[in-house]
């Protein structure tokens, strides 16, 4: 899945941008969503699989950290710009997944 998130204005924006699969109340969800954050130019910006592995006291200060501990999680101060965020399911799995992008101040 590929989401876009689009930042206007001057100044940098910290943002939280969530993979959710586990705790969707849907069949068929994605069971270990991964999570990529890049640039208008397609480099990567920061990765996650499993929200705890990396930033967890991050993810959990915002008050917004995934309900479950399969799905991932980036907290990043980003520039007004266009950036590209990739959910993909661990092992090539696929399933129904859901892309969430939260402006933090």
């Amino acid at each position: 899945m590929i989401g876009g998130l689009i930042l206007t204005g001057t100044e940098p924006l910290r943002v939280i941008v969530r993979a959710l699969g586990p705790s969707l109340p849907v069949a068929g969800v994605l069971a270990n969503p991964t999570l990529e954050l890049r640039d208008r130019n397609g480099a990567l910006l920061a990765a996650n699989d499993d929200w705890r592995s990396a930033q967890e006291n991050e993810i959990v200060a915002t008050m917004l950290p995934p309900p479950h501990e399969r799905e991932s999680a980036i907290v990043q101060t980003l520039t007004p710009a266009n950036y590209t965020a990739i959910v993909r399911g661990f092992g090539e799995t696929s399933g129904v997944a859901l892309v969430e992008a939260y402006a933090l101040e």
